[in-house]
């Protein structure tokens, strides 16, 4: 009997094909990358290494929300722009559950899981109540309904008249500790007081590697990220992978044919939807509420998170979980951090004297061949014309590459009955974002 012996290509071929390796290899092209720009900038360790975790935080988070936005839209193809109210919805009512009783404005001082669940629930439960009317409408329409009470919940956490409860305008600031601070420090509410049993181990390591005790306590709570991030990412892909994830993904090709099979198609979607938010409260705790720059306000819960999202989406793929983590780090590294270091790195090596007021004055020297103006004024305005690069970015996606770096949207009918259970481990026909073709014939009820 002859073996047939795999090429080191196919061998290569298969483990990039991998989930896992993808993700890794990226955060490690992104870490190197930082860690050059870092260099560059003449950052000491303990600088760039605050650096690389401040990345890899801000990847970790936003892919927790693209998640749960894929759930939505990559999945059952429901137009959700109001991401960043049900953010704020969990954020809020955690810092009101766990924050002290003694601190202004007061909370209810219960234990952090107990808040956490909470803050989940209670965006979890909005988007239920939400979903109950607006699932009626058209995808256009749900997008504005869901823009709207987005507004409202930002609107509301800011009016001066609930600002004895929420806080206002300067938002909830008497928010408890982190897990990372409750498990290094003796007294959590003071960053600099004596570490804990565990926490003399870790600032020990911390310092032998020139880490001070501030940036490895956020290291320590960015790891506890990334392990939500893997929770979250397993979650979604059993529910895509099982009849219920099928059956949203037959909603989102075709709802009338996936009622003709039978389904209750409002009612995988109030439940897909209401799934959703409450990860996107999670994303909103881990991020706002708890978060190294710890800060519950209405303005950070403005539209323009949503489309953050939304482009991080894009990036990755709608339909796929993968995709969905990729499109976070592509985002939150490459194009949201990457460019204000590249520009302070420009600027110390290139001095230019010029400094144009505006487009026309930076423009008018390139008839003579002056680089000098436009370059330093490119420089200077990097932080807006990074958002006109993304909106350009975006328009090139949708139109050159609609299903971005991972996605798959592509349904083809299947033999695999909407009831069959494919999820991992399960040994049937896996499917991420429908690659295998899910769009099962059969009939049953799913779930």
């Amino acid at each position: 009997m002859t073996e047939t012996r795999s090429s080191p290509v196919d061998v290569l071929e298969r483990v990039l094909t991998n989930d896992a390796v993808k993700v890794t290899l990226l955060f490690a092209a992104v870490w190197a990358l930082f860690w050059v720009l870092g260099d560059q900038l003449g950052y000491p360790v303990n600088g760039i290494v605050a650096t690389l975790r401040r990345v890899t935080f801000l990847s970790a988070v936003y892919a927790i929300a693209v998640l749960a936005l894929n759930l939505h839209w990559g999945y059952a193809g429901l137009f959700n722009i109001g991401v960043a109210g049900f953010m704020a919805v969990g954020a809020y009512t955690m810092a009101m559950l766990s924050a002290p009783a003694t601190g202004s404005p007061s909370g209810f001082g219960l234990p952090l899981p107990l808040g956490i669940l909470g803050g989940v629930l209670a965006a979890t439960l909005v988007g239920l109540v939400a979903a109950l009317p607006a699932l009626r409408l058209k995808a256009d329409y749900l997008a504005i309904v869901t823009v709207a009470i987005s507004e409202i919940i930002r609107i509301t956490y800011n009016a001066p008249a609930f600002a004895n409860i929420t806080g206002g305008a300067s938002g909830f600031d008497n928010l408890p500790p982190d897990p990372a601070r409750l498990l290094l420090l003796q007294q959590p509410d003071n960053p600099v007081s004596e570490p804990t049993a565990i926490g003399n181990v870790v600032f020990s390591i911390a310092s032998d590697l020139g880490v001070s005790q501030p940036i490895a306590v956020n290291i320590v709570y960015t790891l506890g990220v990334l392990v939500a991030l893997v929770l979250v990412y397993f979650l979604l892909e059993r529910t895509g992978r099982s009849p219920f994830g099928r059956v949203l993904k037959a909603i989102r090709e075709d709802e009338v044919a996936a009622q003709s099979l039978g389904k209750d198609t409002r009612n995988f979607k109030i439940r897909a939807f209401a799934l959703g938010c409450g990860l996107m409260g999670l994303a909103g705790i881990l991020w706002y509420a708890m978060g190294p720059r710890s800060t519950v306000s209405p303005t950070n819960f403005r539209p323009q998170l949503t489309f953050y999202i939304f482009i991080a989406l894009i990036i990755g793929g709608a339909g796929s979980n993968t995709g969905s983590v990729l499109g976070g780090i592509v985002f939150a590294a490459l194009l949201f951090e990457a460019p204000p270091l590249i520009s302070s790195i420009l600027s110390q090596s290139f001095q230019f004297s010029a400094n144009p007021a505006n487009l026309v004055e930076a423009l008018v020297p390139l008839a003579s061949g002056d680089l000098g103006p436009f370059a330093a004024f490119l420089l200077s305005n990097v932080d807006t014309l990074r958002f006109i690069f993304m909106g350009v970015l975006l328009v090139v996606l949708i139109q050159r590459r609609p299903e971005g770096l991972l996605g798959d949207r592509t349904e083809t009918a299947a033999t695999v009955p909407l009831t069959d259970d494919t999820r991992p481990g399960s040994g049937a026909a896996a499917a991420d974002g429908g690659r295998s073709g899910d769009f099962g014939t059969g009939g049953g009820d799913g779930e």
